[in-house]
């Protein structure tokens, strides 16, 4: 289960990977019926896997996947521009610092794949980001279960109530300073969508435009 939601987050569909990442660790510590070790190892390759495949999506589908079902999944054209922006300023970072921020580690893949990022770089990035945070969030719920297990009612209940503060404060947080940074990219990257991102560079599969010579050559033939 925690592979399977977390590889569907991480393909850039609203999924609660992490979420199920947390309540496996935490009964891991609190029950010891299940192997906190298996548990890491599932959201690595469950992050890893889903990434790839949102990287693929974001590659080939592009401006024209998220202008037809972006609104599906609350992907709005004015984050993928904050997206952009992002890897203008940031580049791989993004991907690994964005599988822990809520949100951007939802669609940072896609954005990579958009942002046309060469792949080995990309998965460098992108292995280190899913193996340190599920290592990071793992471990710190396990032991977090098993210090719950252990804990009076009131421990637990004073220890939750600070849980959700920090959570919801963080959320918050998120939310107005995402709002900030979407204004600027809109003003470093004004126009439609398909502007704003690199276009793929002309190819056997992918030839450029005919010129005017050609095209008048051919209205002659």
């Amino acid at each position: 289960m925690v592979f399977a939601f977390v590889a569907i987050e991480s393909l850039g569909v609203p999924f609660p990977g992490e979420t199920a990442l947390i309540t496996a660790a935490i009964y891991a510590g609190s029950s010891h019926r299940l192997s906190i070790g298996l548990v890491i190892a599932a959201a690595m390759l469950g992050a890893i896997v889903g990434d790839n495949a949102g990287f693929a999506l974001g590659r080939w589908g592009g401006a024209r996947m998220l202008q037809r079902y972006g609104h599906l999944v609350g992907f709005s054209e004015a984050r993928a521009k904050l997206g952009r922006y992002l890897f203008m300023r940031h580049g791989g970072k993004v991907v690994f610092f964005g599988r822990f921020i809520i949100g951007l580690r939802t669609w940072a893949a896609f954005l990579a794949g958009m942002n046309r990022m060469r792949w080995g770089r990309f998965l460098a990035f992108n292995a280190a980001g899913g193996i340190v945070w599920a290592l990071v969030y793992g471990y710190a719920y396990f032991y977090l279960g098993a210090t719950l297990q252990r804990a009076s009612t009131g421990v637990q209940i004073a220890l939750a109530a600070i849980v959700l503060g920090v959570i919801a404060g963080w959320v918050s947080y998120l939310r107005r300073h995402e709002a900030r940074l979407q204004r600027e990219a809109e003003l470093a990257l004004p126009g439609p969508l398909g502007a704003a991102f690199p276009q793929p560079r002309p190819g056997p599969s992918n030839p450029p435009p005919p010129t005017r010579r050609a095209r008048a050559r051919e209205g002659r033939s």
